[in-house]
């Protein structure tokens, strides 16, 4: 299978390494260093017991025109990052392209055949301007939750951290011939990629978490242990959370966990800091909209009420604002 991996960072990386070694023909669409690194020496993979995998075999390109149609292109990018590259992609897709996108946070696609009134509804936050709909048409979406967690630790080199799961699901619940035979290809490179129903209500179970406890590390420069232990942030993470699943709830979203346990399954995961806190680290624009301006936006459009999400995003909004207009970067130093 003719594989495009939109990406080459912490999840593309391993993803598409993984399915290279199963002996898919995979292409790399990346820039700069991490081209050029691909190109000389591959992608390698650290794994979490600390084997080493070399995928030497792979393409890399910043060519969208020159590697031609593609059986499926994995979109790896966080979803802030998709419009730049939503002109490019048509030039991969042929007939029967399929597009496995696997950004958190609420997909610019939710409303495709979701039925009832919000049946075709754009979501702003996370497609203003309609571009994504029209260029990465829904029709050709399987949907993908990612589970597992690795970082990019230099170019062309992802070491993965835990996890293997990567459920996958078609917009309209059904089982079709091509969402089985993602899941088998997935499940052939060393995947778990069960085939769901419903694969929007496993998106909010992973947003359930993301939309509260990355902007509040961000905020508070804390590790989930810290937020979670905290009594004044385990309440307001609480609370945020409680607003997310009444919203969640008038869209028919049913929880599979308590929120307790999903609290409690955070804390589990020790003194980790979230990929936005990551980010604040580091200067880079943090994921913002798809984790958190997403769920105020349905929060209006279902009529639900939001309070504590609404303010924790206002900071978090204003605080990525003050980077980018210093150029800068947040992270606690010790006091000298």
């Amino acid at each position: 299978m003719k594989i495009a991996i939109i990406g080459a960072g912490a999840i593309g990386g391993y993803v598409g390494v993984k399915l290279a070694l199963a002996g898919e023909d995979v292409t790399f669409m990346v820039r700069g260093a991490n081209l050029a690194a691909i190109r000389k020496n591959g992608m390698k993979l650290i794994m979490h017991d600390g084997t080493e995998h070399i995928a030497a075999n792979v393409k890399a390109s910043n060519n969208y025109a020159e590697i031609g149609p593609q059986d499926m292109v994995i979109l790896a990018l966080k979803a802030h990052q998709v419009e730049a590259v939503a002109d490019e992609l048509p030039k991969i897709f042929g007939p029967d392209t399929t597009v496995v996108t696997m950004q958190n946070g609420i997909p610019y696609w939710y409303f495709h055949k979701h039925g009832g009134p919000h049946e075709g509804c754009r979501v702003h936050s996370v497609d203003p301007s309609g571009l994504l709909v029209e260029k990465i048409p829904p029709q050709r979406v399987i949907g993908c939750v990612v589970y597992p967690a690795s970082e990019l630790v230099a170019p062309g080199v992802v070491r993965h951290i835990e996890g293997d799961r990567f459920p996958v699901g078609e917009l309209d619940g059904t089982t079709s011939e091509r969402v089985t035979r993602i899941s088998e290809y997935f499940g052939k490179a060393g995947f778990k990629a069960p085939v769901l129903d419903n694969i929007r209500a496993e998106i909010w179970l992973k947003l359930w978490g993301n939309l509260t406890f990355n902007p509040i590390s961000s905020l508070a420069h804390a590790t989930l242990l810290d937020i979670c232990q905290y009594p004044l942030s385990r309440e307001l993470a609480a609370s945020m959370m409680l607003e997310a699943q009444a919203v969640a709830h008038k869209l028919g979203i049913a929880f599979r966990v308590t929120l307790e346990k999903r609290i409690a399954g955070a804390e589990k995961v020790g003194k980790h800091k979230t990929s936005m806190l990551q980010d604040i680290e580091a200067g880079r624009a943090p994921e913002i909209d798809a984790l958190v301006g997403s769920v105020v936006e349905l929060g209006r459009l279902t009529q639900t009420p939001t309070p504590h999400i609404d303010t924790v995003y206002a900071l978090v909004k204003l605080l990525a604002k003050t980077m980018e207009a210093e150029h800068g970067q947040l992270r606690l130093q010790p006091a000298i």
